[in-house]
């Protein structure tokens, strides 16, 4: 009997299949996705991440049924002002956008003028939401404010944060999490997280030498600033690498909906599948 994944990893995972370090083909990604759509697991699969360029450039249109109904999150690989082109291919093709994830700024600039632009553009679409990449670096508590301010008038805008990548300066300190966290529960803005976190525990990868965060790590700690927790006790439970009182801490809300944390877009969906299933948070498919 096939069994039901968690509420509280409901589109936890969306599929980045095409984005480094897996790097699939586009033809693979969209094939592979609807193999994780018909699963058992399908209620943790957000929808396929597809870089704008990919989809201007044509390359979408051959590999979808229209009748099939792919969902996808757009991103914007192009910029925001490219954002508008890219989701004009979609909607002839039979695909559905549910969101748009784009940088609004690069480290050191100030994001407002990058994020005036999206929440411009975010006022034209119907039932796409978007998420504003900013850098944790200058200027990120006034355009959290800004994000914040615009979701508040009813504007589909949440944010989205870094959390690895190709440099060290990319992965952020379990105290400059944790803040981001907090800050975000403060302003009830809801966050996506991307890169660097396939696993579920905290973790050095023995060939670059960076410390990975841990999607249970963020799990636990989410739900701990959602109950009231401080930046201080966040960043302990981020900073964790033995999986025991994390696992306890999630499991203690595995059946509620998910606070804050909208979810995270992963190469590979049997990683973070094979680790929940590891630490006892997921069955394995089928019950007895």
């Amino acid at each position: 009997m096939s069994t039901q994944v968690p509420r509280l990893f409901a589109g936890l995972v969306d599929d980045a299949a095409v984005f480094p370090p897996g790097s699939a083909t586009l033809p693979d990604a969209v094939s592979a996705h609807r193999g994780h759509r018909d699963s058992w697991y399908a209620g943790m699969v957000g929808p396929l991440l597809v870089p704008a360029s990919a989809v201007t450039a044509g390359e979408l249109d051959p590999l979808v049924d229209p009748a099939e109904g792919l969902v996808v999150g757009l991103i914007g690989d192009t910029g925001v002002e490219g954002l508008p082109y890219a989701l004009s291919f979609l909607a002839p093709a039979g695909v559905t956008a549910r969101q748009v994830e784009v940088a609004v700024a690069k480290r050191g600039e100030d994001p407002q003028p990058g994020l005036a632009e999206l929440l411009r553009l975010t006022g034209r679409w119907d039932g796409i939401d978007a998420y504003a990449e900013i850098p944790l670096a200058f200027g990120l508590m006034r355009a959290l404010d800004t994000v914040a301010a615009a979701r508040a008038d009813g504007v589909p805008v949440a944010a989205k944060f870094r959390t690895g990548g190709l440099a060290a300066e990319l992965f952020p300190t379990p105290v400059e999490l944790a803040a981001v966290i907090c800050a975000c529960r403060d302003r009830e803005l809801p966050f996506k997280l991307t890169a660097g976190l396939h696993h579920a525990v905290r973790h050095r990868d023995p060939e670059t030498g960076f410390t990975h965060h841990g999607f249970g790590n963020v799990l636990a700690a989410t739900l701990a600033a959602a109950d009231g927790a401080e930046v201080a006790e966040v960043a302990v439970l981020l900073a964790a690498t033995d999986p025991v009182p994390l696992v306890e801490r999630v499991r203690t809300g595995r059946d509620g909906d998910r606070p804050l944390w909208v979810g995270f877009g992963s190469c590979s969906i049997e990683e973070p599948l094979t680790d929940l299933i590891r630490l006892g948070l997921v069955n394995g498919g089928y019950e007895a």
